[in-house]
Parts: C-alpha cells; structure tokens; sequence
C-alpha cells in the first residue's frame, strides 16, 4: 500500500538534453520553430483542402485528415517539451499527466499509422480500378475507414497505457527522454517488466506490420498497374500521387518501428530520444512539404488561395 500511495502521489522530471543553458535555448528555439512550421504547414493543408472544392475528393479527405492528426499528434508533445528545455528539466509532471500524455500520444500516432494504410487502400482503388473508383470510394466508406483508425488508435493506446501505469515507481523520477515515451517510462518501475515489455513488443509489431504489410501488397498492384499505362503522362501522373505517400510512409513507420521494434536488450535512451525528434518534430514538418511539393492539384490550389491575399 505504501508503494501505491507513493506511485500516485509521484512526480517526473525530464532530463535536459545539454547541462549548458545556452545548449538548451537553442534546443528550444529548434524545437519551436519545428513546432510551429508543423501547426502552420499541416493547418494550411487541412484549410485548403476544405475551402477548395475541386479537392473534395477521398485522396484529398484522407490527407486534410492526416494533417489534423498530425497537429494534435505534435501538440500532445510539445508544450511540455519546450516548458522543459526552458525550465532546464524542473517543470514537473505527474503520473496522471504523464499517463494522458502518452495516453493521446500513442492514440494519435497509432490512428495516423492506420490511416496511411487507408491512404494506400485508396490510391490502389483509384490506380487499379479507376472506373470503379467513385462507387467504391464513397463518402460514406471514407467516413467509415476513418472513424475506424481512429478507434483503433484508442483502442491500441488505452490497455498499453493501463498496463504501464500499473506499475509500481519508487526513486528514480527523471526520465531519460522529452516526454513519457513507454520504453523510458517502462525504465523507471522498480519492478519485473519483462511481460510489460514483450506485450509492448508484440502489439507494436501487429500495429505496425499489418498496415505496413497492407501498404506494400497496395503497392504491389499500383506498380504493376502503372507500368501497363501507355502513356508517359498518365504513368507520371500516377507515379506523382503516389510518390509522396511512399516518402511519408518511409519516415514515419521506419522511425517508429526502430524505436518499438527494436530489442529491448539494444534500447539505447539516448538514442532513442534523438530518434524521436525524427518522428515526432520533423516527420510533421516533412509530411505538408511532401505532399504540397510533390502534388500539382494542391499546388495550384495553394497559388490561388496566394493569389487571394
């Protein structure tokens, strides 16, 4: 009973990335200006998207989603990361905040996995079976595929946050990352972790493997499909709505899965902190800049909506 009163009435602290305050002012300042790039970027993308109709398709549906996720996927983060970096690792959290946010950490990042699987879903119906594609892709199954990654996310997020916070925490309150990641939370309990850690493991790998196992099989058909296009156009065309998917989901399952996937025996904090960045600060940045670069539609959308101002 005591260990549980000391556990709930716990408190965690980040460990600073640097001990020099002058290090850890130009962190902040990276770390916000990555912040708001992401907020802007990905903002944008959801407000063109919305406000253009000649976008209103399922392709563009699922992308202004991705872009929404990706905000509150980013704002579940950084706040406490920049208090942190300005505070030099004295800001405090508890254990109920440091449990909702990697409550909506893990539910945003795992709703943001499925929906690039989704994505992929729509850009084979739409490559392999272009005159079928509307009545397949109708508004109300995207709705559907949707609502569905969303509740998986939860659904993923809050046993996995039950069962760590179920653990008993005793001395040790710093914790080696910039927010309440579960391998380092998971570091911290003073007791056996080893079900802990092969649960995390095992349903890390089913999240992550089944959507990426969808996604490759999606474009398996897509390149046979766009090689049998004749025309040059049409092959580029094809080629250029699905480039930027592939790129996106490249960063952010390859980050994520070195960070789950790997072997417990292997996790390195430190280097899995710097990984980290990767997908939660600069993955963000890079999704609305390789989606618009890489997209003529929205492109020329975000030329009018200049031209407007």
């Amino acid at each position: 009973m005591k260990g549980i009163n000391k556990t709930e009435k716990m408190q965690f602290f980040f460990r600073p990335f640097s001990p020099d305050p002058e290090v850890q002012m130009l962190i902040f300042v990276a770390f916000l200006m990555m912040y708001l790039t992401s907020l802007s970027g990905n903002a944008t993308i959801a407000v063109i998207v919305q406000i253009n109709h000649s976008l209103h398709t399922p392709m563009y549906f699922f992308l202004a989603n991705l872009a929404v996720l990706e905000i509150f996927y980013t704002s579940s983060i950084a706040p406490l990361a920049l208090a942190n970096l300005l505070s030099m690792g004295k800001t405090p959290v508890s254990i109920m905040g440091c449990g909702t946010q990697m409550f909506f950490f893990v539910f945003l990042g795992g709703a943001d996995c499925v929906l690039l699987a989704v994505m992929a879903y729509d850009r084979f119906i739409a490559i392999c079976h272009p005159l079928r594609y509307r009545l397949i892709m109708s508004w109300s199954l995207c709705m559907e595929l949707l609502v569905g990654s969303v509740v998986l996310g939860f659904l993923l997020s809050l046993p996995l946050t039950i069962l760590i916070f179920h653990l008993p925490f005793c001395h040790n309150d710093e914790i080696y990352h910039f927010y309440c990641d579960m391998p380092a939370v998971m570091h911290l309990a003073c007791a056996d972790t080893r079900v802990h850690k092969t649960t995390l493991y095992i349903i890390s790998f089913i999240v992550l493997s089944i959507p990426l196992s969808l996604i490759s099989i999606s474009y398996v058909f897509i390149v046979v499909a766009i090689l049998r296009i004749r025309s040059a156009e049409g092959r580029q065309r094809a080629y250029s709505t699905c480039s930027s998917h592939i790129l996106v989901v490249l960063l952010q399952y390859g980050c994520t899965s070195f960070i789950y996937l790997s072997p417990s025996s292997s996790y390195s904090p430190e280097m899995g902190r710097v990984v980290s960045v990767a997908y939660t600060f600069i993955t963000p940045i890079l999704n609305p800049l390789i989606y618009s670069l890489r997209n003529k539609e929205l492109k020329d959308a975000l030329r009018k909506a200049l031209r407007k101002f």
